[in-house]
């Protein structure tokens, strides 16, 4: 007969001895050391260890992963990370061996989506791994709307860039003019862009700077690190310069310099006839006048040295 403590007893599953569960959707969870994970390529977004890197490795040091990561395999036994970036670098911090992840099988337009869905919505994201993220993404949706027939035009190609940016735009919450926006960052030369990203660089600025050649972008780099600061209407005048011709970073400098000299204030001075008349006898000529006026103005200057 079985005692009543015996009945209480539950004993650890095959599954859970050897890391595999199964979610309510039928999909597998397996435990994969994490040497056997990697980045996936060109991830748009930062894994820091910063504050909330910290929470993470606390919550995954107390509760476990919560939510498993999604991979994709790769060469030689490996798996590359489409969702579960920070969960797989916390999980290394706090020291454990293997991470919970969902295994699939995706192509790289199918993976790249995902990723980028299960990032972008973060409240974190700098506008620079948006422009990547976006980017990818847009590239991924054009690819799977269909590839090139022989006899399509040109015009079909860009029909199926705009609809694929509007729908990109509609899941994103953005516009389609601020989704090309994003994307221009992207032709920043990376000092720019972290620059926008610490808020140092306005972002309507840094998508005009984007159409600028990359050595020019360097030598603007350059002026903002030694004065501080660059105005729309300095990178407005130095577009229309370029189109003129390519310039020297001195004629840049004489540019910027140009733009931001200080107006000299007008010291134009007239008085009317009738306004001085009324302040001098009929007799007076007008040399008599400007006489008093200096000597008064000479006594006046004095009084405001003391």
């Amino acid at each position: 007969m079985r005692s009543k403590s015996a009945e209480k007893i539950k004993l650890t599953s095959y599954e859970d001895l050897f890391g595999e569960t199964e979610q309510d959707n039928g999909e597998k969870v397996v435990y994969i050391s994490l040497d056997k994970l990697h980045s996936f390529k060109n991830h748009p977004f930062h894994v820091n260890d910063d504050t909330k890197m910290q929470e993470t490795i606390a919550s995954v040091e107390q509760y476990g992963v919560l939510v498993p990561g999604i991979v994709r395999p790769s060469k030689n036994g490996t798996y590359e990370i489409i969702s579960g970036h920070r969960r797989c670098r916390a999980c290394e911090l706090a020291g454990m061996d293997n991470m919970p992840v969902l295994i699939r099988n995706l192509n790289d337009d199918e993976a790249t989506i995902i990723m980028v869905d299960s990032n972008i919505q973060r409240e974190d994201i700098t506008p620079g791994e948006k422009a990547f993220a976006y980017k990818m993404k847009l590239a991924a949706m054009k690819r799977q709307a269909g590839r090139p027939k022989s006899n399509s035009g040109q015009n079909d190609q860009n029909l199926i860039g705009t609809v694929s940016r509007d729908v990109l735009a509609e899941q994103v919450g953005e516009s389609s003019k601020q989704i090309q926006r994003y994307i221009r960052l992207t032709e920043l030369i990376p000092e720019l862009l972290d620059l926008v990203d610490n808020k140092k660089l306005q972002f309507t600025v840094a998508v005009d700077i984007s159409y600028i050649d990359k050595e020019v972008q360097g030598w603007i780099y350059e002026y903002i690190c030694d004065t501080g600061f660059i105005k729309p209407k300095q990178i407005a005048a130095l577009r229309n310069q370029l189109n003129d011709g390519p310039i020297n970073q001195i004629q840049m400098l004489s540019i910027f310099n140009n733009c931001v000299m200080a107006k000299k204030v007008s010291r134009s001075l007239t008085f009317s006839e009738k306004k001085l008349t009324k302040y001098f006898p009929d007799d007076y000529t007008a040399k008599d006048m400007e006489q008093v006026i200096e000597s008064l103005l000479e006594k006046w200057m004095q009084e405001q040295s003391c």
